[in-house]
C-alpha cells in the first residue's frame, strides 16, 4: 500500500485568480511537484511559462483563462473518489488501460492544418510570358531546381515558332520534406514574336477564364467533387527585354489588359546583358511607366492587411522588377558548387545578391508570398470573374450530363 492521502482528507489546493505561468503549479500549493510519473514522461518539474500543459499532469492548471484541467485529463470536473488510487498523470497501468498524452491548446490547430495539407497537398500554378530567347523555361527551373519547364516534356528545340499564341501546360508532382505540391508550368510560346502582335494577349487571357469558368462549373454541380481541382493561374511571370531604354508598347498593353485578371510579377530577364548603373535606371522607369499607365502589379497595395503587410510589401515594390538571371549550370567557385553563367570575364552566381536578384524573387515566389498568391487569385480575380459572369447571364447555364461526366473525369 502506497502512502497516499485519501482525498476526504487532502487539503484542497489554492489557485490563484491570474496565474503567473500558465500551466505551472500554484506557490500555495501543498503538493510539490511529483518525481517520475507525471505524464508519463519522468519529468521532475513542472512546465516552463509558454509550453502547452500534458494532459494527466498532477494538480490543477489553468489552461487559458476559464479552463480547468484535473488529473485523469478531466476537463471542467472534480475527478471521482475512487480515482486516487491510480497511478500518477492518470495513468491506468495496473487495468492495462491506454495512457492519454497530449497537450490543450488553440495552438494546435496549426499542427492539424499542416498535417492535413501533408495528406492532401496543393496546388500552384504559374504561367510564364515574354518572347522567345528570354530564358523564361531555365529560370523557372531554377526557381524550383528540377527539369519542370516545357523542354521537359519533349519539346523539341528545332520546332517552329507558332503563327499564333499556342498555351501548353506541363505538370509535376514536386515532394519535399513530406509535402506534396503539384506545380504547373504553363508556358506562351509564340508570344510577341510576330511582326503584327494585334490582340495578341487574347488567347492568354481566354486560357485564364477557361480556368475560372471549370472551377466555377464544379463549384455549382449539384454533386461536386470533394476537393475541386485548382487548374487557375495563381502567378503569371511577365518577362522584360533588358532594353534598357523603356518598356514597349507591347508589354504595356498585356499588363494594362490582364492585371485585373491575375497576380503579375514582372521580371527583367538577362539581367546581366547590362551595367548595374543602367540596371538602376531601367528599373526606375519601368516602374514610372507602370504607374503612369495605371498597372497595378502584384503585391497590389489594396490588398495590404495590415500594417506589417504593408511595410513588408513597400520594400517589395521598392525592388521590382526584379533583375534576374538563370542559369542550370553549376560552376566551381572558391571551392564551392554554385549555379551561373561562365563569361570571359568571370562567373556571374545565379543566387548571389550581389550579381542579380534571383534570391529575392525566389524568397517572394516560394518562402513568403506563395499562399496569398492562392489566396489573392481566390478572393479577388476569381470572385471578380464569378460576379460579373452571374450578373451577365443571369446564373449559370444549366449543366448538362455530359459536361458533369467530363468534369469528374
Amino acid at each position: 500500500m502506497s502512502d497516499v492521502v485519501p482525498p476526504e482528507v487532502r487539503p484542497k489546493p489554492v489557485v490563484p485568480a491570474k496565474p503567473p505561468n500558465v500551466g505551472a503549479p500554484s506557490p500555495s500549493s501543498p503538493f510539490p511537484p511529483q518525481g517520475p510519473g507525471i505524464g508519463g514522461g519522468g519529468i521532475s518539474a513542472a512546465p516552463p511559462s509558454g509550453i502547452p500543459v500534458p494532459i494527466g499532469s498532477h494538480g490543477p492548471s489553468h489552461v487559458g483563462s476559464h479552463t480547468v484541467v484535473h488529473s485523469g485529463g478531466h476537463v471542467g470536473a472534480h475527478p471521482p473518489a475512487h480515482s486516487a488510487g491510480h497511478g500518477h498523470g492518470g495513468s491506468h497501468s495496473s487495468s492495462g488501460g491506454s495512457t492519454l498524452l497530449g497537450y490543450i491548446g488553440i495552438d494546435t490547430i496549426i499542427e492539424q492544418m499542416r498535417k492535413k495539407t501533408m495528406k492532401t497537398g496543393f496546388d500552384f500554378n504559374i504561367m510564364v510570358v515574354g518572347p522567345s530567347g528570354l530564358g523564361k523555361s531555365t529560370l523557372v527551373n531554377t526557381l524550383f531546381k528540377s527539369q519542370v519547364s516545357r523542354k521537359s516534356a519533349g519539346w523539341a528545340r528545332d520546332e517552329k515558332i507558332p503563327k499564333t499564341v499556342e498555351i501548353k501546360s506541363v505538370s509535376h508532382v514536386i515532394e519535399e520534406g513530406g509535402v506534396k505540391m503539384k506545380l504547373t508550368i504553363v508556358d506562351t510560346p509564340g508570344f510577341g514574336d510576330q511582326i503584327n502582335n494585334d490582340n495578341c494577349w487574347e488567347p492568354i487571357s481566354k486560357y485564364i477564364n477557361e480556368q475560372f469558368e471549370k472551377f466555377l462549373k464544379e463549384e455549382v454541380n449539384i454533386t461536386r467533387k470533394k476537393r475541386i481541382p485548382d487548374t487557375r493561374v495563381h502567378c503569371c511571370l511577365y518577362f522584360i527585354p533588358p532594353t534598357g531604354h523603356c518598356l514597349r508598347q507591347l508589354d504595356v498593353e498585356f499588363m494594362r489588359r490582364l492585371s485585373h485578371s491575375v497576380n503579375i510579377i514582372p521580371v527583367i530577364a538577362k539581367s546581366d546583358t547590362m551595367t548595374i548603373e543602367e540596371r538602376q535606371e531601367f528599373k526606375q522607369r519601368v516602374r514610372k511607366e507602370l504607374e503612369n499607365n495605371g498597372i497595378e502589379f502584384y503585391p497590389q497595395k489594396e490588398f495590404d492587411d495590415d500594417m506589417e503587410d504593408k511595410s513588408d510589401n513597400d520594400k517589395i515594390r521598392e525592388t521590382m522588377p526584379f533583375a534576374v538571371v538563370g542559369s542550370d549550370k553549376e560552376h566551381q567557385v572558391n571551392g564551392k558548387r554554385v549555379l551561373g553563367r561562365k563569361t570571359a570575364w568571370g562567373i556571374i552566381e545565379v543566387e548571389n545578391p550581389n550579381h542579380c536578384e534571383f534570391a529575392q524573387l525566389r524568397d517572394f515566389l516560394i518562402r513568403s508570398h506563395l499562399q496569398d498568391l492562392k489566396e489573392v487569385t481566390h478572393n479577388i480575380h476569381y470572385e471578380t470573374y464569378r460576379a460579373k459572369r452571374l450578373n451577365d447571364n443571369g446564373g449559370l447555364h444549366p449543366i448538362s450530363s455530359n459536361d458533369t461526366q467530363e468534369s469528374n473525369l
